[in-house]
C-alpha cells in the first residue's frame, strides 16, 4: 500500500510562562492510501493536538510530518496551506460551517479557493455530493436552518468535493446522539470507500473505533496498547 502519512518521533511541548507541557511524545504513526484509522483517548490526552500536527495546522517542537513525501516543518504557512487544500479533507464535531452562506455554497468554497474550478462546475460538484449525503431538498438552506445530523451531512461533504487522499476528522460525531453517530460514521466509512480516501479519526467511543481497520489508544500523549 502507498503510503500517504507519515508522522515520525512527533513531540510537541507548549511553553506558557514558567509552565512547561509536553502533550505528545516520541509518537510515530504512517497512514497508507484508503486506510480507516481511527485514534482512541480521553480528554486531555493529546488527540486534537495531534490531528492539527498531521494537517499542517501547526508544527510539532521536534519530529516530523510527512504527507505525499513531502516534509510539512520544512514549509511556510502559504506552502503547508496549499497542501492541505490539494490532499486532505477536515471534519470537526462543531462543523465549522459559515453560516451566511448556504449548504451549496459552502460545500463548493474548497473548490474556488483553489481557483482552478469555474463557479459553475465547482456548484455542480457541491450539488451532486450533497445529493449523495442525502441533503438534495436542503441545497439552498443556511445552516442555522438544518439540523445537527445535516450540519454534519454537509461538513461530511464539504471534506469530500476536493477528492482528498485523506480525511481528517476530530470527533466528528461527538456534537450528535447515539442514532445520528451512528449514522454519519456509516455515511462517512461509505463515501471514503467508493472514493478511496483514507480516513484518520480521533474519537472517544470505543464502538465507533471498532468500525476501523485500525485502532490506536493515546493516553498521556503516548501510545499505549489497545486493550478491548
Amino acid at each position: 500500500m502507498s503510503e500517504i502519512l507519515v508522522a515520525k518521533n512527533i513531540n510537541k511541548i507548549y511553553d506558557e510562562g514558567n509552565i512547561r507541557t509536553q502533550v505528545l511524545t516520541g509518537l510515530d504513526l504512517t497512514v497508507n492510501a484508503g486506510e480507516r484509522i481511527a485514534i482512541v483517548g480521553t480528554s486531555g490526552s493529546g488527540k486534537s493536538t495531534l490531528l492539527h500536527l498531521l494537517g499542517g495546522l501547526d508544527v510539532p517542537t521536534s519530529g516530523e510530518v510527512w504527507l505525499h513525501g513531502k516534509c510539512l516543518n520544512n514549509m511556510n504557512e502559504t506552502e503547508r496551506g496549499e497542501m492541505r487544500n490539494k490532499h486532505l479533507g477536515f471534519i470537526y464535531q462543531f462543523h465549522h460551517l459559515l453560516p451566511e452562506f448556504t449548504a451549496i455554497e459552502n460545500v463548493a468554497m474548497p473548490l474556488l479557493l483553489r481557483k482552478e474550478v469555474p463557479i459553475k462546475e465547482a456548484r455542480q460538484q457541491a450539488v451532486d455530493l450533497l445529493e449523495r449525503v442525502g441533503l438534495g431538498h436542503r441545497l439552498e438552506h443556511r445552516p442555522g436552518e438544518l439540523s445537527g445530523g445535516e450540519r454534519q451531512r454537509v461538513a461530511i461533504a464539504r471534506a469530500l468535493v476536493t477528492k482528498p487522499s485523506l480525511v481528517l476528522a476530530d470527533e466528528p460525531t461527538g456534537n450528535l446522539d447515539y442514532d445520528n453517530a451512528q449514522s454519519i460514521f456509516g455515511l462517512l466509512a461509505e463515501l471514503q470507500d467508493t472514493m478511496k480516501t483514507a480516513l484518520l479519526m480521533v474519537t472517544h467511543d470505543r464502538s465507533l473505533a471498532a468500525m476501523a481497520d485500525r485502532q490506536m489508544l493515546l493516553k498521556n500523549g503516548k501510545w499505549e496498547n489497545f486493550d478491548d
